[in-house]
């Protein structure tokens, strides 16, 4: 085992599947000399040189348009979005080219991409920059959604993302990004679609992704000192879900907290809580729960950032009133 922060662990992932690999590009904005605007390339454009290293112009339905075509061609791109806020201007080649043109040929041609967008609050990026889309990757048929907390998973499921014949859409948290944790070096890939218990426990099940699994966790162990003894599983992956490990959690706990930075509104909190509602409501000793973003855009002011989104205080109440029900 060893240390390494979160965006390390990605540049590893990228490096070591384009040694693997000569089909493995890279494109994005600031990517060459600089190493990215995150530091996901750095060093990268010496090593494997701008023909695989592409520094693009600040053309997001560009470069990734672009990728989308070497997908089709048989390379594997990874094409960056500086923040995933950017999708808004390159939409069209993701929704309606990358995930269904295998679907429209009928299996013939494969988009073997991946897109990594950093998403996420904290950083005081106002409305422009610190928004959370995973519900509306997730709500497109024919992408996959990666959304990892730590540096092992960030590390392994961005492999899985690349080696994967569809598209895939890899949400990093901005604010995860400096943030270390211990890596094992024999651990490769991790599968898409399987998630991840964090904590056991035995009163209730708090499911939740990227960086609300650690707040998560925070909360849990405030929990324990209550006498709540929490179980957190991290999805890992949105598309496709775990929903047997899902299944099971629920079924141990017989509580579901579901915890999301996203906004509440139709975020991908309200699909998991309506399946489990359909699927498993005689396990349930009490109503599903969702905790989540208020329905605003992302404030500047940083004392009005930090109201909106959940913290580990607002997951503890939540449990709490649960439990106590």
């Amino acid at each position: 085992m060893r240390t390494i922060t979160m965006i390390g662990a990605i540049r590893e992932a990228i490096e070591e599947e384009m040694k693997r690999d000569e089909n493995v590009i890279m494109l994005g904005e600031d990517i060459g000399e600089m190493g990215g605007p995150f530091g996901s390339a750095k060093g990268l454009l010496e090593e494997f040189g701008p023909g695989r290293i592409i520094q693009t112009p600040i053309s997001e339905w560009g470069f990734t348009g672009i990728s989308v075509g070497a997908a089709v061609r048989g390379m594997r791109p990874i094409a960056e979005l500086m923040y995933n806020d950017f999708i808004s201007v390159c939409l069209d080649p993701i929704m309606n080219q990358a995930a269904k043109l295998c679907y429209m040929t009928g299996g013939q041609v494969s988009v073997p991409m991946v897109l990594r967008a950093p998403t996420g609050t904290g950083r005081r990026g106002a409305a422009q920059h610190s928004q959370n889309m995973e519900a509306l990757f997730a709500h497109i048929p024919g992408l996959k959604v990666i959304c990892p907390s730590c540096p092992q998973d960030a590390k392994g499921l961005l492999k899985s993302a690349i080696r994967d014949d569809d598209p895939v859409i890899s949400l990093e948290h901005k604010a995860l990004y400096p943030q270390k944790g211990e890596i094992d070096d024999s651990i490769d890939a991790i599968p898409l679609g399987v998630a991840s218990v964090k904590r056991e426990g035995s009163d209730v099940s708090i499911i939740t992704w990227s960086r609300q699994v650690q707040f998560s966790l925070e909360a849990a162990d405030r929990l324990a000192e209550q006498g709540i003894q929490t179980e957190v599983l991290d999805l890992r992956t949105l598309v496709p879900l775990d929903w047997d490990a899902i299944c099971r959690t629920v079924s141990k706990t017989h509580r579901a907290v579901i915890v999301e930075e996203d906004v509440r509104r139709c975020g991908f909190g309200a699909e998991i809580a309506a399946e489990i509602g359909e699927k498993l409501f005689d396990t349930l000793d009490a109503p599903v729960v969702r905790v989540a973003a208020l329905n605003s855009s992302v404030p500047f002011a940083p004392v009005l950032e930090d109201e909106i989104f959940p913290h580990p205080e607002t997951i503890v109440d939540a449990v709490v009133n649960l439990v106590n029900q």
